[in-house]
């Protein structure tokens, strides 16, 4: 009697756990421009990845956690690179970051 109730607990838990696994969201993605919040935007004081997306018509900018990736293509030449980001978007200083961003560069 008392493994079957063990065993009913444990299996109980399991789906519980895995049910609570499945809810996670996805990360969010965006599609926008990305540039250097230095060179570009005049906004930090050190050479920084930023994505600029359109949203109601305003630019929102979001800084990437990672200031390298892409980053050659953006610095100091003013240009654009349009890219897709997905991550975890949370906001630190009043400032929207995308934590573990992965970026994909849209052709």
């Amino acid at each position: 009697m008392m493994r079957s109730l063990l065993a009913l607990f444990v299996g109980v838990a399991a789906l519980t756990l895995t049910g609570l696994a499945a809810d996670k969201p996805a990360p969010k993605a965006l599609v926008g421009n990305m540039v250097c919040a230095k060179c570009t935007l005049a906004e930090t004081d050190q050479c920084q990845n930023a994505l600029v997306v359109k949203a109601d018509g305003k630019d929102v900018v979001y800084y990437l956690d990672d200031k390298k990736a892409n980053h050659k293509k953006v610095c100091s030449s003013g240009s654009e690179l349009k890219v897709k980001v997905t991550g975890k978007i949370v906001e630190k200083d009043g400032k929207k970051w995308i934590m573990n961003a992965k970026v994909t560069e849209v052709k």
